[in-house]
């Protein structure tokens, strides 16, 4: 049995979360910053009349800000209690990919990602990667910086 997929583009890299984590997805074009907050917060949107913060995914995976276009989305994704926006380069896909087609990441790509790939896939002739929700957003279990 497949399972739906909602495909986010990062720099050249292609990512999935889990379609029934999302929320909705929609254009971006700002958010309210807040003060004291880590460089990878870009601020709060309000979602469904809920307030939730946004995690720009280039700066929390150590790439160069842009400034967003046209194509830049939020994914909002929702994990047990917790809502989070993830600011993303280009979302506009769902791709369905059966469980067993996920395999671990090499090691290397595991040192290298700072955990945050799950695991690998293909979906077609591409390469997508399952993100850790919680190492996105800073909430894994022993969490240091």
């Amino acid at each position: 049995m497949s399972v739906l997929h909602v495909l986010f583009k990062v720099a050249d890299a292609e990512y999935v979360v889990p379609a029934a984590d999302v929320v909705q997805m929609e254009s971006f074009t700002t958010a309210t910053f807040v003060p004291g907050t880590r460089a990878h917060v870009a601020g709060l949107v309000q979602v469904r009349g809920q307030v939730v913060p946004v995690i720009d995914v280039r700066l929390r995976f150590n790439l160069p800000k842009l400034e967003p276009t046209l194509d830049s989305r939020v994914v909002i994704v929702k994990d047990g209690a917790r809502t989070v926006a993830l600011l993303v380069d280009a979302a506009r896909e769902v791709v369905r990919i059966p469980p067993s087609d996920f395999h671990p990441p090499p090691e290397v790509v595991s040192r290298q990602s700072k955990g945050f790939v799950k695991s690998v896939a293909t979906s077609g002739n591409r390469l997508v990667m399952l993100v850790d929700f919680q190492k996105i957003i800073g909430e894994e279990p022993n969490h240091a910086e």
